[in-house]
């Protein structure tokens, strides 16, 4: 015989041995329409050992659970429930084939049997379309590692399974689990619950414990993808070493175990996520209390949230407070009877040949069970009777049942399969109907672990809804800290409000706190590393957490320096006004004439013009101020300066360049030789006011006082200097010709010479141009656009009293001076000095 021929004998024993009917069995229910269970009545770690013998795994030897007896009940409960009681199936009676699987250990032999027909026999096909085996649905199992094997064989033929306690992600693949349903949530929900646990007491600083198998390695990486963008970090994350089948703890065990207690006592983090089997933790939770660890909040899953082992643990609740996430506690009514009045009906009948019917061992209630199920809820009981309740809805509408009964046909597994997909009914006050992943949405609850005889062991404090991912809390934790204060898990104290986070190391939850910078501001809802910098006309003070708005600094009216500078403005419009009418009453007077005739009106009309100007300079500056000042302002000052200019080239020119250029006096003169020049300059100057307007913007701008970055200085432009540079150019150019041609001269009569006047005036507006420029390219303050109107009136003044102020003091203070004879024996008396 071949080695293929041996292995196919062998799997047909196992079907043939399984398949042994039993009297009197809780494992095994004649019926219509059977479904399989598959539940954990005996649990080991990982059950290898069998592995080394061709034998089934004796489940009577691994450790009895509780739990897995429960949910054999609630199926029990439910399948009888519907024989009944129930007016859901009439005249069809549901039956059920119940295995128990060792956790993980006794897979493979169950799901063949189911799989098998009522010959015993798994036949090789190539359409499995009509093919009907053993039961018509899979109830379970409990664990990820056990349903996701079962389901591989199962989705071969599409027969519909059912888990109830299975979380794993990897399950809501319909691609490669197409006949998996489950009556949980996927573990994604679980691990948001745990999530926003954490975000509702602060805690940012974690460490996360797994059990080095799949379940543990699988929720652990579905936590930090969960984690990213949540302001939690993990301290740091520890695999838990596999225990052995009997418990035992061996050397290289205890030096792991020694070696993560040592790294939970070092690390800051008052905040553990373990996700292990039940069984992986006994050993652990030994240590820490052997070590006297505490004041830790452990953060179960719903693999042993609420096992009654390990809170069993003496003096376990000196380690700290126990949250755990579980599915919600939901009450069958007349469950907790039936499961007390079986349980005290003793272990049934046992043939003693294969591991689902030994069961004498499990089922000694009064002696192992009894306290267990006394203090056991029901928690998870409802998941298993949904699941049967879901089947026989399903079976419902494909059998097409009336009120009074229903045909007994043929069901294929892929038929129920889709009529399971589409079942929507209630069922004690929840909703069952399965999403797109074929998970029930139904509530989790968060549970904290209590030792107080009187109390459930596990008290509901939260609700988490995975319809709205929202988690609810329905009363106060009980913390297990000397002050009752809910323990603080953070890498680092928060900062202060206006303080950004430095990061320091590679978590972003380990920072340093550090004052926002003038000008910048901390918005924590868009990020709390990088201070964000005010807008331009706002500002902060160092951990500011907002900004303000800088104040505007301007001239106002109100202001000494605004005063004063408008006090001179009007002294110098009211003198000029009266230099006007002095030269306009003596307009024929030798005086008037040598001060340049009707040339002194050109001067004076466009000095009083310019006067007018100097309250643009005070108020916030506007369009119209800002035309103002680089247009009328500057074309007024330029006709003063080129009226200066020609006056005293007109001067050289009558007394030195008329002898020796007597032609080109002669046409200075015929054609009006000075109006011309001042015409030309005028032009000249429209063009560059022109241009420059042109080229920049006339809207008022602001910039920062260099001083005090709360004050804001607002001006015509943002290229103000510049502006003034290219409009005063022609100027000064000016004032160094007129300068030079009253240096020349010097010399002239006395009544004739202005030289010394012009002088002055040109000096003092030269200098005074030159050095408010050189300030403003070092200074960018409020005192520049005072300093700037004072230069100008300055000037103004310079003009109007240094040039004609002489002149008027002579005509008013000496007449006898203000003659033709006078004038004509001051020329005679020059000539013949000369000579």
């Amino acid at each position: 015989m071949g080695p293929q021929a041996r292995v196919v004998c062998s799997l047909f024993f196992l079907l043939q041995v399984l398949a042994e009917p039993t009297e009197n069995s809780d494992f095994s229910l004649a019926g219509d329409y059977l479904l399989g269970g598959l539940f954990t009545l005996h649990a080991n770690v990982k059950g290898i050992i069998h592995l080394h013998y061709l034998q089934v795994p004796k489940c009577k030897e691994y450790e009895t659970k509780a739990l897995g007896y429960t949910f054999m009940q609630a199926m029990h409960f439910a399948v009888q429930e519907i024989n009944n009681h129930s007016s859901l199936l009439p005249g069809v009676r549901l039956g059920y084939e119940i295995v128990d699987v060792c956790y993980v250990s006794n897979n493979v032999q169950p799901v063949l049997f189911f799989l098998a027909g009522e010959d015993y026999l798994l036949p090789i096909q190539e359409d499995y379309s009509h093919y009907v085996p053993r039961v018509v649905a899979v109830i379970g199992p409990d664990s990820s590692e056990s349903t996701t094997t079962v389901a591989h064989f199962l989705s071969l033929i599409l027969l519909p399974q059912i888990t109830y306690s299975a979380f794993s992600n990897k399950l809501r693949n319909k691609q490669n689990f197409p006949s998996l349903l489950r009556t949980v949530p996927g573990a994604d929900h679980q691990i948001e619950a745990m999530i926003q646990l954490m975000l509702q007491f602060r805690w940012n600083w974690v460490i996360v414990l797994v059990s080095n198998d799949d379940y543990g390695r699988d929720h652990s990486h579905l936590l930090s993808e969960r984690l990213a963008g949540r302001d939690i970090c993990i301290a740091f994350q520890e695999a838990l070493p596999t225990p052995q089948p009997n418990q035992e703890v061996t050397r290289q065990e205890h030096e792991r175990l020694e070696a993560i207690v040592d790294k939970l006592q070092q690390s800051s983090a008052r905040v553990v996520i373990l996700f292990s089997p039940d069984l992986s933790l006994r050993n652990f939770f030994r240590e820490v209390l052997r070590r006297n660890f505490s004041g830790v909040v452990w953060i179960a899953s719903e693999s042993w949230a609420t096992d009654l082992v390990l809170h069993g643990l003496t003096e376990l609740h000196r380690a700290g407070t126990f949250l755990g996430i579980t599915t919600q506690s939901r009450p069958i009514p007349g469950f907790g009877e039936f499961r007390a009045h079986r349980a005290q009906a003793g272990p049934p009948t046992s043939n003693g040949t294969t591991c689902n019917q030994e069961c004498d061992t499990c089922l000694d209630t009064p002696k192992s069970l009894n306290t267990m199920l006394r203090y056991s809820s029901q928690r998870g009981a409802y998941n298993v009777y949904a699941a049967v309740y879901a089947v026989a809805h399903a079976l419902h509408s494909l059998l097409g049942c009336s009120q009074t009964g229903c045909p007994k046909e043929v069901v294929y597994p892929w038929q129920l399969l889709w009529e399971i997909k589409k079942v929507n009914f209630t069922l004690l006050g929840q909703r069952i109907c399965f999403d797109q992943y074929g998970d029930l949405p139904i509530p989790l609850e968060v549970v904290q672990w209590q030792w107080d005889l009187s109390q459930n062991p596990f008290e509901s404090i939260a609700t988490y809804y995975p319809v709205q991912r929202q988690l609810e809390f329905i009363r106060n934790v009980s913390w297990h800290t000397p002050n009752g204060m809910a323990p603080v898990s953070t890498c680092s104290k928060d900062c202060q409000p206006g303080q950004r986070k430095k990061p320091v190391g590679i978590h972003l939850c380990c920072f340093e706190c550090v004052d926002c910078l003038p000008g910048t501001f901390l918005n924590k809802t868009a990020d709390e590393f990088d201070c964000q910098p005010c807008p331009s006309n706002e500002w902060s003070h160092s951990g500011d957490t907002s900004c303000f708005k800088r104040r505007l600094v301007f001239l106002q009216w109100h202001e000494a320096s605004t005063i004063v500078v408008v006090m001179l403005a009007a002294l110098g419009f009211l003198s000029t006004l009266t230099i006007l009418v002095i030269f306009w009453r003596h307009f024929q007077t030798p005086m008037v004439r040598s001060a340049g005739g009707p040339m002194c009106f050109l001067m004076l009309v466009p000095l009083l013009v310019a006067y007018l100007m100097v309250p643009t300079y005070v108020g916030l500056p506007t369009v119209s101020t800002c035309l103002c000042r680089q247009t009328f302002f500057t074309l007024c000052f330029t006709i003063c300066i080129s009226c200066i200019t020609v006056r005293s080239f007109q001067i050289v020119c009558a007394f030195k360049l008329a002898s020796r250029l007597p032609r080109a006096y002669g046409y200075w003169v015929r054609y009006h030789g000075p109006y011309v020049f001042v015409a030309f300059m005028t032009v000249f100057k429209v063009a560059i006011v022109v241009g420059s307007l042109l080229t920049t913007t006339t809207s008022p701008t602001t910039r920062t006082d260099p001083e005090n970055p709360e004050v804001m200085i607002p001006s015509c432009n943002a290229n103000y200097l510049k502006g003034l540079l290219v409009n005063t150019s022609l100027d000064l150019l000016l004032s160094v010709a007129g300068f030079s041609f009253a240096y020349v001269g010097k010399e002239l009569p006395t009544n004739y010479n202005e030289a010394k006047f012009i002088t002055f005036c040109m000096t003092f507006y030269f200098i005074s141009s030159v050095s408010l420029c050189t300030f403003m390219s070092v200074y960018e303050g409020v005192l520049v656009t005072i300093l700037d109107l004072l230069v100008t009136v300055l000037n103004l003044l310079g003009i109007g009293l240094g040039y004609f102020g002489p002149k008027c003091y002579m005509i008013l203070f000496f007449p006898e001076r203000n003659t033709q004879a006078y004038f004509s024996s001051m020329i005679q008396g020059y000539t013949m000095g000369r000579d």
